[in-house]
């Protein structure tokens, strides 16, 4: 739990930035705990530097720790980059951790859509971090995504295999395997790939009109206080934003379970060493049994996946940040 009190207290370094060519050049300011969403994210020990990526036709929030070698972490539905506020301290010893929050989320821009929903597909989105790297000076990294950062890094792994040198996924199948198995259970457990990928302005007009709900379910509750609650919340009070996440389950829907199936019948596989972590009787936990579970699907696409259950649900990295940072230090480390 956040302790409110010491939050208020905390000390906050936030960056202001410029980009130049493939670089980036970072000065730190110091602020006021005046925003809470970053009070809760850094103490003066674990600081961190802010900025806005430009990509060409979009910015991309960061928050960037420590140094060492690059580490990209990517976050969820319905999270932000703020999920990592306890993993990312922990690992800043020996890597720079990039986490991002993605287009629609946070305060990452909102590129406009299109028909085919392309602009957030799993393939946009990879590729426009690959953008973010490239501008920060890093052409090769490690890559860590959790729910539907998962699964853009995923897709950013097998359409760009130079770029990552090792990938892991939290609490996640790819996008085509997911689908194939949905049945009754699936669609009652898994509400938001039913819901909101609903045509337009069903889904949107649910997530405005009740955005706290999002939060008062297995997908969305936590044990953190009010205000990193409410720095979550307030993407879902933001028609353009809601849209936007709409259109990734859409596009989560058809364009990126085509981009799936692609890859099987190109025979297209993730090389680089892979860890999967996911929630000790979860859904992964318990679904897919007959497929050798997680690991087992997973291993259909992968040449070197090594995993196991981890206690603390579905957000395990916020609810058990030690064992997580504990694993992917030893991961990473290999």
């Amino acid at each position: 739990m956040i302790d409110n009190t010491d939050v208020a207290r905390r000390t906050v370094l936030r960056a202001i930035t410029a980009a130049s060519g493939t670089a980036l050049s970072f000065t730190l300011a110091q602020r006021a705990a005046a925003q809470p969403v970053d009070a809760a994210a850094s103490t003066a020990s674990d600081p961190f530097e802010t900025a806005e990526i430009d990509t060409g036709e979009n910015t991309i929030f960061i928050r960037r720790y420590g140094k060492g070698s690059p580490l990209l972490m990517v976050h969820g539905f319905p999270r932000t980059s703020l999920m990592w506020r306890y993993v990312a301290p922990q690992l800043a010893s020996k890597h720079t951790v990039i986490c991002v929050d993605l287009r629609g989320y946070g305060r990452s821009g909102v590129p406009a859509s299109a028909e085919d929903h392309y602009p957030y597909s799993k393939r946009a989105m990879g590729n426009e971090l690959v953008t973010v790297m490239d501008k920060l000076g890093f052409s090769k990294f490690d890559l860590v995504g959790h729910d539907r950062g998962g699964r853009v890094s995923y897709r950013l792994t097998l359409d760009h295999p130079e770029r990552v040198r090792r990938l892991a996924v939290f609490d996640v199948i790819p996008i085509s395997e997911g689908w194939a198995r949905a049945n009754a259970k699936f669609a009652t457990t898994y509400w938001p790939w039913i819901l909101l990928c609903q045509k337009e302005p069903l889904p949107e007009k649910y997530l405005l009109g009740a955005p706290d709900a999002v939060f008062d379910n297995p997908f969305g509750q936590g044990s953190f206080g009010p205000d990193v609650r409410a720095a979550y919340i307030e993407t879902y009070r933001d028609p353009a934003r809601v849209h936007a996440i709409c259109e990734e389950y859409r596009a989560a829907a058809s364009l990126d379970i085509d981009h799936d199936k692609k890859d099987r019948e190109d025979a297209r596989r993730i090389t680089c060493p892979m860890l999967h972590l996911w929630a000790a009787g979860g859904p992964l936990d318990s679904f897919y049994g007959q497929d050798g579970g997680p690991l087992g699907i997973w291993r259909r696409w992968a040449d070197n996946v090594q995993g196991q259950a981890m206690k603390g649900g579905h957000f395990f990295p916020e609810e058990n940040p030690t064992e997580t940072t504990q694993l992917l230090d030893a991961f990473l480390s290999a």
